[in-house]
């Protein structure tokens, strides 16, 4: 489905689940608020990495994470929309100082974008962010590309030359804060004209004590077939977050070479149940095709923010 249709069946449907309670308030952070919270260090007394997976404030997609080591250094990906802004610098000051070492930035749309554009834009003064990471096309290429989301890239550029000294991270750049060491996987491709925006998404392996995390962004199928074949062999991870919110990412054989152990989601409630108004598979997402895929795969367990936030040590 294009970006416009998923964007108008994310905003409206919601609205179906009100009644039912699957629609958070934005409610200010407390460190009582995880729904679930695993510990998967060696040392559970000691912690090499915690990492936060942000729930939706307001219904529709987002994705965010927080990641705090044990040094004390912040890394955050992507934030969500405009609205999660009050949320995220909430769980920044509370956990983090107000401090930010890096701030990576996945792809230009606003569901991964929003709350960091609004953040410079409307409370530049809320948080302290040394370094912010991103490698986009150019408007003008994302405009002529992604029509519909012409009014996003406005936003999310107007917000993002705000901030001063921004830097492009590079295929094959490390990047280490204290126990934990990341790699940028990949670049993008101006070729990969279909699904424009999603398949320029930057994909990260992370390491740390022992184990490996995969940020996909929403890295579609065309730009998920191009890492795969660049970056197959390190590809295989315990953990992998779902690329476009786990419908309609990358293709099976991505994942296939990923074999992923645990799988983190940054669903809501009506996506993950392909949920349009009319009853779980009534949608027009591929949310259920993925869910197959991984217990086919074997994946152990399910990281989804649709119950709220997440919260992982390592």
């Amino acid at each position: 489905m294009d970006r416009r249709t998923f964007l108008l069946s994310s905003l409206v449907a919601p609205f179906f689940f009100k009644a039912g309670g699957s629609v958070m308030a934005a409610v200010t952070y407390n460190a009582s608020d995880a729904s679930i919270t695993m510990n998967f260090a060696d040392d559970p007394n000691a912690p090499a990495m915690t990492l936060w997976q942000l729930p939706s404030q307001h219904g529709p997609q987002m994705m965010g994470y927080v990641l705090r080591t044990s040094n004390g250094q912040t890394i955050v990906f992507d934030g969500g929309w405009k609205q999660e802004a009050p949320y995220l610098i909430d769980i920044l000051q509370k956990e983090c100082g107000g401090k930010v070492d890096a701030w990576f930035l996945t792809h230009a749309h606003l569901d991964h974008c929003g709350a960091l554009a609004e953040i410079l834009t409307t409370s530049p003064d809320a948080l302290e962010i040394k370094e912010l990471y991103y490698n986009f096309p150019e408007q003008e290429w994302l405009d002529e590309h992604e029509k519909g989301s012409k009014g996003e890239t406005a936003i999310i550029f107007d917000g993002l030359s705000k901030f001063e000294g921004a830097k492009k991270p590079e295929p094959g750049q490390i990047f280490e804060y204290g126990p934990l060491k990341m790699e940028c996987l990949n670049d993008f491709d101006l070729s990969l004209t279909m699904n424009a925006i999603n398949n320029s998404s930057i994909c990260y392996r992370l390491d740390v004590a022992g184990k490996s995390i995969l940020i996909l962004g929403d890295l579609g199928y065309e730009g998920g077939d191009r890492v795969l074949k660049a970056q197959g062999a390190k590809l295989d991870c315990d953990f992998c977050q779902m690329a476009h919110h786990g419908q309609q990412g990358v293709r099976r054989s991505f994942y296939e070479a990923v074999k992923p152990r645990f799988t983190l989601w940054a669903t809501p409630d009506w996506l993950w149940r392909n949920d349009s108004g009319k009853g779980d598979g009534s949608g027009p997402f591929k949310t259920l095709d993925t869910r197959s895929w991984c217990a086919e795969l074997g994946v152990e367990q399910y990281f989804v923010s649709k119950d709220g936030l997440i919260k992982l040590t390592f």
